[in-house]
């Protein structure tokens, strides 16, 4: 899709529609909504008061103009209260105002810029909203349908702002969010491809392709070397598998003078049966997604290339299957990582956690200063907290509120839990160093603590994003199947580096 940005009348737009907007409880449109209230002759007025366009978040009215104005329709947006508008207001009234128009055929439209007037918000992040939100919220992933869905295809999208020295701030906006949503759509497509597909080595086929694209360094380490390592988590998870694990380690150079390296692990089950403590058959098939967090941060780092920001990145992503033979590793099995300590395999399907635990060994040896994880690691994330956040825990209080404030800031929600050391009684092993199940009480503190038992001198974040990496439907900048979080938060942090706050 072509996103361009125009100064002039939004009534004036030689287009198949127009999308303006209102605030809940206005009565009397302005700006270019009451312009083109005007046109109409008092159309929008009128709908206002019989109660048809009442301004609520979500709510999208389609008018036809019946040539009164060049645009063949109108979309009247709803931005909700004035007091809760923000940018993730802009994306999602975006995102669902062009899904509207795409489904009745409409291929070139314009829309005002929510919120670089009367709404307060900066002009470049409203044109970085509006951006994400029309790519975000028009992604579909229909590469296997043997015909196309219905509804169309939106070409164009022309944001138009009557102040010309808006206009250019708005440009550079766009050409940030097309970045942003771009990295974000490919972490959907890696995360909603079958596993039959996704398999360890096309992720690191994926990383590749990212690495020739941004100049990025890319190192794959194979089944040997990571066994040479010392890898013995790793590789036990993966010997129940045909498929061979990789170890995919990406390396960002943005401040060749800064000792201080970022590192983003990401967990690259690409399909978890749960081992010899087999899941349920049940619902299984979503388990493709259990590379989400890999998927996440090799995404990030196709943004972190090309925007270039002052800060050092390695990516790190631990790729397997989790699969049940006979070469599979057994409950009560002890292995060895690569920091040296111990585990016994409580559960095999506790998995996400044995491959962390030596990627985070990894990334210290290294030289990695400050580690955000990111894994679907635990269920009981999901109990505490829905699929509304994602689960942050942590040993460094200052690190872990800028992940938590890079969040806040592109409208990915993450609460903080504890991490105290009371709970490591419940993962204390009599036959080895730990064991990599804490069992059910406290599930995902304990499996987030366990990675923290390797990650060394490092701050540390953990991101469980097992309830927040798929929706069940489509709302706003999301769309069924994969939500590509938590990239947008791992782009804010690089680019706002991890050690500002």
């Amino acid at each position: 899709m072509d996103i361009r940005v125009a100064a002039g009348d939004i009534a004036r737009q030689d287009v198949g529609a127009v999308v303006v907007n209102l605030f809940k409880g206005v009565r009397s449109p302005s700006g270019a909504t009451g312009a083109v209230d005007r046109a109409l002759g008092g159309a929008i007025s009128q709908l206002i008061e019989d109660g048809e366009i009442t301004g609520k978040s979500g709510e999208t009215t389609l008018i036809h103009t019946f040539g009164r104005i060049p645009p063949a329709r109108v979309i009247v947006a709803g931005l909700g209260d004035r007091d809760d508008f923000s940018l993730d207001v802009v994306r999602g009234v975006t995102a669902e105002s062009c899904r509207r128009l795409c489904g009745i055929g409409v291929q070139r439209l314009a829309t005002i810029a929510h919120g670089a007037g009367v709404g307060g918000l900066d002009a470049r992040s409203t044109g970085q909203a509006i951006a994400e939100g029309a790519i975000l919220g028009l992604y579909r992933f229909d590469k296997y349908k043997s015909s196309e869905e219905d509804g169309g295809k939106i070409e164009q999208l022309t944001i138009v702002e009557f102040d010309e020295s808006k206009a250019k701030e708005i440009e550079q906006g766009v050409s940030d969010g097309g970045i942003v949503a771009d990295s974000v759509n490919l972490c959907r497509d890696m995360v909603n491809e079958p596993a039959n597909f996704m398999t360890p080595a096309r992720m690191a086929e994926a990383a590749l392709e990212v690495a020739r694209e941004t100049s990025i360094e890319l190192d794959v380490l194979e089944r040997d070397d990571i066994r040479e390592r010392g890898m013995g988590a790793l590789i036990g998870v993966s010997q129940g598998s045909v498929e061979p694990p990789k170890l995919i380690v990406m390396r960002y150079l943005g401040n060749p003078d800064d000792r201080r390296v970022l590192g983003l692990l990401g967990k690259g089950i690409t399909f978890d049966s749960g081992g010899i403590s087999l899941k349920p058959a049940s619902n299984m098939g979503a388990m493709k997604g259990d590379m989400a967090g890999g998927a996440s941060v090799i995404a990030a780092m196709k943004a972190i290339g090309r925007f270039r920001p002052p800060i050092n990145v390695t990516a790190i992503v631990p790729a397997t299957e989790n699969m049940p033979s006979g070469h599979a590793q057994r409950p009560g099995d002890v292995v060895r990582t690569l920091s040296g300590k111990t585990i016994e395999i409580d559960n095999t399907d506790a998995e996400g956690r044995l491959v962390l635990a030596d990627a985070a060994a990894y990334a210290s040896s290294i030289g990695v200063t400050h580690i955000v994880d990111v894994a679907t690691l635990t269920g009981a994330v999901r109990v505490a907290l829905g699929g509304v956040c994602t689960g942050a825990f942590g040993n460094n209080q200052e690190f872990t509120d800028s992940v938590v404030a890079a969040g806040e800031s592109v409208g990915e929600r993450i609460w903080q839990m504890p991490t105290y050391d009371d709970y490591r009684e419940q993962y204390k092993s009599d036959v080895a160093d730990i064991k990599n199940t804490g069992g059910s009480p406290a599930g995902s503190i304990t499996g987030a603590m366990i990675i923290g038992e390797f990650v060394g001198d490092a701050a540390w974040v953990h991101l469980d994003i097992a309830a927040t990496s798929m929706s069940d439907y489509t709302k706003g900048h999301n769309v069924k199947g994969a939500t590509g979080v938590p990239v947008r938060t791992l782009i804010a942090l690089a680019r706002r580096t991890a050690w500002d706050a």
